[in-house]
């Protein structure tokens, strides 16, 4: 089948009501129950339906005036007084920012990736009313496995280009035909080039039905997916869902921790007794993210429409973003200091640029807004599932939570470097870990 040839295959996505929720239901309210799915387009004839469900070429081309309205706003920052600490605990610091804006106001050069993306197979197609962009990269080889694979926040698109070859052409980087995938990489609603929403409702559960609608509109009936952060949440209830179609995924941000010790993490209460070393590990990591790094999460949880400032200034928007989580803050500052690890100043500016031109600091922020769902919980998936556990991510999940949390768990691997990142940063090893913990499935 060629790339653009696709057979159409209606369906409809289920639509959520959004709720107001407190601080500690924002994180660890579960919520699994799926509302009654949107019946408008069942009415539709079938010329408005073929035309709903068209898929269209995509090319990225950037206005001269915009990048040159991004530069002149970046050399126009006002920037605040260097911070009093001498280490980030007050926040992004300003060396850091000031690496970064020099660099971006000068030297750094959007067009080389965009000619990466435009060389790249780009779609948009709409579903469940809304414009949705994504990358279709289909394998030369026979028997390749379709995957889709999801992004998170601050994240992108950008964060898994390194892996598109070593999945469609494995051959050429030390694997075998039977290593194979076709790749799809969709941006999520209100993210990058896909279509921001004008309604509530666009949350993890609507997502994860419309990737199954997405894959199923692609010709593709057997599939697996692929997700960390936002994407982690998205394919575990893509699992929860369980379309026939859909044989397995694999997280690297797995939903495994017990409420109990969420919940204690959560308080900044003394571990739990009868933790093994590993658990202790986890709890540590999981207790410092909710003391230190849950600002921009309740922020954007409760507020999204306040953060006026991260459309209208360029550094405002690129402190923002990297102020994540603690060791990919930690990367990032190295990176800006000279040092060359994982990342480049480059992939760290295409990411931020990416927000800058298509406008979406504030719709992507709206996902947290939607979410009802526990971001480390188990969500009781019931399909297999394959887990990679790294470093230096938000919490490193440890065997026990995991083996509790996925029943139908096919691989566990802990890593011994990587971070929230990880397709971004280790693309080698996370090629590795979709391989080996998918190949069962094949």
């Amino acid at each position: 089948m060629a790339d653009t040839e696709y057979p159409n295959e209606h369906s409809s996505v289920p639509a959520v009501r959004p709720i107001r929720q407190s601080r500690r239901e924002f994180l660890s309210t579960v919520s699994l129950g799926i509302a009654a799915a949107t019946t408008a387009s069942l009415f539709a004839g079938p010329d408005a339906m073929a035309a709903t469900e068209e898929i269209r070429p995509f090319t990225v081309n950037i206005p001269d005036a915009q990048l040159e309205d991004l530069r002149r706003r970046i050399a126009a920052t006002k920037l605040p007084p260097q911070e009093v600490v001498t280490d980030a605990t007050q926040g992004v610091q300003l060396a850091t920012i000031k690496a970064l804006a020099g660099y971006w106001g000068t030297d750094y050069d959007w067009r080389k990736v965009e000619a990466r993306l435009n060389a790249l197979p780009q779609f948009t197609t709409e579903i469940d009313g809304l414009e949705i962009h994504f990358i279709h990269a289909r394998s030369k080889h026979e028997n390749a496995l379709p995957l889709i694979v999801t992004h998170g926040w601050p994240g992108s698109i950008i964060e898994q280009l390194k892996i598109i070859d070593p999945l469609t052409n494995p051959t050429a980087y030390g694997g075998t035909e039977k290593d194979a995938f076709h790749v799809v990489i969709p941006s999520m609603p209100g993210y990058g080039f896909s279509g921001k929403p004008t309604t509530t409702g666009w949350d993890a559960v609507r997502i994860a039905a419309a990737w199954t609608a997405l894959m199923k509109r692609l010709g593709y009936t057997k599939f697996v997916a692929q997700g960390g952060d936002w994407g982690a949440l998205i394919v575990d209830q893509m699992g929860v869902q369980a379309p026939p179609e859909l044989i397995g995924i694999h997280t690297n941000m797995a939903g495994a921790v017990p409420p109990e010790i969420d919940k204690a993490a959560f308080a900044g209460a003394a571990p739990p007794e009868g933790l093994s070393p590993e658990e202790k590990n986890a709890y540590d990591q999981l207790a410092f993210f909710y003391k230190h790094g849950l600002a921009y999460a309740q922020e954007m949880g409760n507020r999204p429409q306040t953060l006026y400032a991260i459309e209208d200034s360029p550094v405002g928007l690129a402190a923002w973003i990297l102020d994540h989580d603690i060791r990919s803050y930690e990367l990032i500052t190295r990176i800006f200091d000279g040092k060359t690890e994982g990342l480049t100043r480059d992939d760290i500016l295409d990411n931020i640029t990416l927000y800058w031109l298509t406008n979406t600091g504030v719709s992507s922020a709206r996902l947290y807004w939607e979410n009802k769902l526990p971001f480390f919980a188990p969500k009781n998936v019931t399909i297999p599932v394959a887990v990679s556990a790294f470093p230096d991510e938000i919490y490193t999940a440890p065997r026990s939570w995991v083996e509790k949390a996925y029943p139908k768990l096919i691989h566990y691997n802990k890593l011994d470097k990587g971070g929230h990142f990880a397709a971004w940063e280790q693309p080698a090893l996370f090629t590795t870990e979709l391989r080996t913990g998918l190949q069962s499935l094949r």
